[in-house]
């Protein structure tokens, strides 16, 4: 298992290189520089708030694509659980499976949060913006899933 750091409020600064599972097969930040990429971490598939957001980044998806920038989404389901979802919904981007939290913990995503009056570890809905350099230009830390693809957009074209 690779453990990187978390990045220290990294606005700004070079995301380190990975690599981790995903539907497509293995995703690797270096074969995606030259283009924008957008990435949004949420808590599960198939629950209501990830369904919402994951519909409204496929259906700007094609915008993304024509502001030249690439969507992934992030949790910490399997592979399969992501297959299924992304089938369920038919999404043209893909998912990566972050089983051992390594993303998680490198952009700080996993929080205390209740979950029927329990306090519990789990992922908070984030999206960050890396530039075609690789450096993380905008993040929307605990966010909404609703109308956080549109925002994320916005800021896109701004690049």
């Amino acid at each position: 298992m690779i453990e990187l750091n978390p990045i220290p409020s990294a606005l700004g600064l070079t995301v380190p290189e990975f690599t981790v599972p995903a539907t497509g097969g293995e995703f690797t930040l270096s074969a995606h520089r030259g283009k924008p990429l957008v990435m949004y971490f949420y808590p599960r598939d198939n629950t209501p708030g990830c369904t919402t957001q994951a519909q409204q980044f496929r259906d700007l998806h094609a915008k993304f694509v024509a502001a030249g920038c690439v969507v992934v989404g992030v949790s910490r389901d399997s592979l399969k659980s992501h297959e299924n979802f992304k089938a369920k919904l038919g999404l043209p981007f893909e998912l990566i499976s972050d089983i051992e939290g390594v993303l998680c913990r490198m952009f700080d995503v996993v929080k205390n949060k209740m979950l029927y009056g329990k306090k519990v570890l789990g992922i908070e809905r984030s999206t960050f913006l890396i530039d075609a350099r690789g450096v993380l230009r905008q993040e929307w830390r605990a966010t909404k899933a609703d109308g956080n693809a549109a925002t994320v957009l916005a800021a896109v074209r701004k690049l």
